[in-house]
């Protein structure tokens, strides 16, 4: 399903708290980009909408793989949405790489926000919904959400 569609059509689903085992192993490898897929994508958007978050990985929904959907802004104020499945994340290198500090937060840890400290800029390269290779460049909140989102993962 395109992601236009994917954003429409899920059901909203529980969110797993803190301390919940799937909270804390690793995540399989998305291998299988069928139906199934398509139908927890959107439902995580919707679980994603209701709760008001910038992302939420499928940890979070009880699901031990490795996607995760976001809907964010970028530094320059855009409006980012989309999802990726096996993601990796990397950090350019660039002259004036900035860690930033700010108060990050967790729908698994409802009300919780401590000082992070991230980079705020990173590439997030994976697969999209149908098993293609897709790479997301993010500044901003969406670079805090592709770091934070692959960490539920990892």
């Amino acid at each position: 399903m395109p992601i236009e569609e994917l954003i429409r059509v899920g059901k909203i689903l529980p969110i797993m708290r803190w301390g919940e085992p799937v909270m804390h192993a690793p995540t399989r490898d998305v291998t299988d980009f069928s139906s199934s897929l398509q139908i927890l994508l959107a439902d995580m958007f919707a679980t994603n909408l209701a709760a008001h978050g910038a992302g939420l990985a499928a940890t979070q929904v009880s699901v031990d793989l490795a996607a995760f959907v976001f809907d964010c802004h970028d530094d320059e104020g855009r409006r980012r949405v989309g999802l990726v499945c096996n993601p990796t994340v990397n950090f350019a290198k660039r002259r004036r790489r900035r860690f930033v500090e700010l108060d990050e937060g967790c729908l698994s840890l409802p009300g919780a926000f401590v000082e992070t400290t991230r980079p705020d800029y990173a590439i997030c390269r994976g697969q999209d919904q149908y098993g293609d290779d897709i790479e997301i460049v993010g500044s901003g909140t969406l670079a805090r959400c592709l770091q934070h989102e692959t960490d539920h993962l990892n």
